[in-house]
């Protein structure tokens, strides 16, 4: 496959971005995204020139750094991470535009690379849970429906990589937070912090400047774990019990 890629180009958050356009020859279809995009850096290292700058860790679909924009989509037209977008989505002669994520809590570090520490400060204000450590308490001691384990289970898979702020008109990173809301709010170890949970998570939320929901639904239709919608009714509903003091 012949591919003519356009890559936006920063040399660092205060510098002025654009697109570099680059033709990238015998692409394997069975090539992950990223792995298109090393080759494409091997060839700039041969040619002394500056390789592009891009997030990636784990490529196996569970980190969440591989963050892009696609051609305007967050990770690319297939609801999975970037790293586990093959080449075979594509096709021979396609022209592709490779941006980062663009919201103003994550800015632009170099390249297709973005500060997303917004979100640890997110965590860090009350996305956990205070218990006493040492021996490990009985596996039955805490008993817990199984509905509820199945929805901690669900919203737990989040794995904080920025698709849902990347595809909001509004750059809200409320889904992100409804699921570890609902994460830790669906279990019993949850509940002593659930009303100062919430209300420390939002604030810091709106400090960082993400934006508000208004309901689009691209976040959940972005997101490449498929964390439903309703989490973010669920993070409504928590701040209005944590509001009224009920509970």
């Amino acid at each position: 496959m012949k591919l003519t890629l356009k890559i936006w180009r920063q040399n660092g958050p205060k510098d002025q971005g654009r697109l570099v356009t680059y033709q990238v020859d015998d692409v394997s279809p069975d090539m992950s995204f990223l792995e298109m995009l090393d080759v494409l850096n091997e060839s700039l290292n041969a040619k002394g020139e500056e390789p592009i700058a891009f997030d990636s860790d784990c490529r196996e679909g569970i980190c969440g750094m591989c963050g892009l924009m696609i051609s305007g989509e967050a990770h690319g037209p297939v609801r999975a991470t970037t790293c586990q977008l093959h080449m075979r989505t594509f096709k021979d002669g396609d022209e592709i535009t490779i941006e980062p994520w663009r919201a103003e809590a994550f800015p632009v570090i170099r390249d297709l690379v973005v500060d997303r520490t917004a979100f640890d400060r997110i965590i860090q204000a009350g996305g956990f849970i205070s218990v006493n450590t040492g021996a490990a308490p009985d596996a039955h001691a805490t008993l817990v429906p199984k509905d509820k384990a199945m929805r901690a289970f669900m919203a737990a898979e989040c794995i904080g990589c920025g698709a849902c702020v990347a595809a909001c008109p509004n750059a809200a990173g409320m889904l992100f937070m409804g699921a570890k809301v609902t994460h830790l709010g669906e279990l019993p170890q949850g509940q002593p912090e659930r009303a100062l949970r919430v209300r420390a998570m939002v604030a810091r939320h709106d400090a960082e400047g993400f934006g508000g929901c208004t309901n689009m639904g691209e976040c959940s239709a972005a997101c490449p774990k498929g964390i439903p919608l309703d989490v973010i009714s669920q993070l409504n509903h928590d701040l209005r019990k944590a509001g009224s003091g009920r509970f």
